[in-house]
């Protein structure tokens, strides 16, 4: 028969649904009241919950034979209720100055990365851990003192698959009161009391103070606080789901958004599209900050590493930054602006990538050698483009003008050799038809909005040293086709 506290902490579980039923759940264990309270309290829920259960313990190796007794006790217990026993030893100091990472960080990493093997190796299907209410409030308190957003203020997730927390709602008090009644002995841990560590001052100096002369229920009206955040988050992280799916487009390795939309998100998924940057209004800014790191997620598969600092230099790059501009972000991510659209992709900066105006030739630089006279159909094969380019001789009377435009086509009898396909070059120029000038082809391609990153690469075909033409450019005016052609020269661009 359960306890009045047993039944609590079923009705939770329950209500919560923090366990699943069918699940084999692997109870990790450190020794101390918390982890030791949850282990009995899972032995006794197991039927009634429909659970297998097995024990995992990991020794970080930090206090020496202190740690190597946590393991045996933790051993021991487990033997004594009949229960599997899992465990990892990992040097978690030398790992933290090898990786560069902080004592805390090194052993959060490390400690998951054993049960996500757990998990991955058909052991359990969920980790629960014995996380309580307490601990709820002190990382509420430590985010507050470190700065946070209304993300941080949710706090300790009750489930973070495949980790679960089935005493979230419950009083660390509570646990060891009921671990008494039991007369079952835990460990504990000397670093706790350490108070050179931020949790640790919290728990001994900040909280009892506050519970004393200020609020006695401080942990409750805590830990209700993570509850609403998080209720907030999960609608928020709906809301900005739907904005991503209708306002950005791309692949697993880039993605893109018009500028407009990403400063003005809930007025363009209106009647309002297509709108110049700006800077967002302070009611559209934290739409704005969210979307970014959905965008950011985007390409590199979570946001964590994404700073307040790097959401400013994203909104600066869409709000009043020239074309061409680049902002790296963590994680080798880059937002580059082309023109109206910020793209996220996974590709380094390349010194093609500066301002708009700077138009520089690529590496994968390239010249064909097209032979004369052409034959009724001719193939160029780009590959550093990985496209190809059918340049096709028409009979140019009668019907085909009605079909094509002219301003598409050559006059095939004005050509001379060599007949060249090659990518852009500095100071290439010819005079457009309908032009009464000459103009820069990179003038030109800058008023078709070609992306920095493609102009080095763009297609132009030269006649004897003269360019006559370029992608999607009118022909040179000197050799398009005119009313005394006979023979056009279509260019059409096909992918390989």
């Amino acid at each position: 028969m359960r306890t009045p506290f047993e039944q609590r902490v079923f009705e939770s579980i329950r209500r919560e649904g923090t366990i699943l039923p069918g699940s084999r759940v692997c109870v990790a264990v450190s020794g101390g009241a918390d982890s030791v309270a949850l282990l009995r309290i899972s032995v006794t829920l197991a039927n009634d919950l429909g659970i297998t259960l097995l024990v995992a313990h990991f020794n970080h190796s930090l206090r020496a034979s202190e740690s190597d007794a946590d393991a045996r006790f933790v051993e021991n217990l487990t033997s004594q209720l009949g229960l599997r026993f899992l465990q990892r030893t990992e040097n978690v100091a030398a790992i933290a100055q090898d990786e560069g990472w902080n004592l805390e960080d090194a052993g959060r990493r490390l400690r998951r990365r054993f049960f996500e093997d757990i998990v991955s190796d058909g052991k359990a299907d969920q980790i629960a851990v014995a996380h309580t209410a307490d601990d709820q409030a002190e990382t509420l308190l430590a985010h507050l003192m470190r700065g946070t957003g209304t993300a941080g203020l949710g706090g300790i997730y009750p489930v973070a698959p495949p980790v679960v927390r089935p005493l979230l709602g419950t009083r660390r008090a509570e646990l060891r009161e009921y671990l008494r009644s039991l007369n079952q002995e835990w460990r504990e841990d000397s670093t706790n009391s350490d108070t050179r560590r931020l949790r640790a001052r919290i728990r001994q100096n900040l909280i009892p103070v506050i519970e004393r002369k200020f609020s006695p229920r401080i942990v409750d009206h805590l830990n209700d606080l993570a509850r609403i955040a998080r209720e907030e988050e999960a609608f928020w992280d709906s809301f900005v789901e739907v904005l991503f799916l209708k306002l950005a487009h791309g692949t697993d390795s880039a993605v893109r958004i018009a500028t407009g939309d990403l400063l003005a998100p809930i007025e363009s998924i209106g009647n309002d599209r297509g709108r110049a940057a700006r800077t967002p209004a302070s009611s559209m800014r934290t739409v704005t900050e969210r979307l970014i790191r959905r965008l950011y997620e985007g390409v590199r598969g979570n946001h964590r590493e994404l700073s307040a600092t790097h959401v400013e230099e994203i909104i600066h790059l869409a709000s009043a930054s020239k074309s061409g501009r680049v902002v790296e972000l963590p994680g080798g991510i880059i937002a580059r602006r082309e023109f109206d659209e910020l793209i996220f992709t996974g590709e380094a900066p390349s010194e093609s990538l500066g301002e708009s105006d700077e138009t520089t030739v690529q590496q994968n630089a390239y010249h064909y050698v097209v032979q004369l006279p052409l034959g009724e159909s001719t193939i160029v094969s780009v590959a550093e483009l990985g496209k190809r380019f059918s340049l096709n001789l028409i009979d140019w009377v009668g019907s085909q003008r009605d079909t094509i435009r002219d301003d598409q086509v050559l006059d095939a009898d004005l050509l001379r050799s060599p007949l060249i396909l090659r990518n852009w070059r500095p100071g290439d120029s010819y005079r457009p038809r309908g032009r009464q000038e000459e103009r820069k082809l990179k003038q030109m391609l800058l008023a078709e909005r070609v992306p920095a990153s493609q102009r080095g690469s763009w297609p132009v075909l030269e006649s004897a040293g003269q360019v006559v033409w370029a992608l999607g450019m009118a022909p040179a005016a000197e050799c398009s086709a005119k009313g005394a052609t006979r023979r056009g020269l279509l260019i059409v661009e096909e992918k390989v």
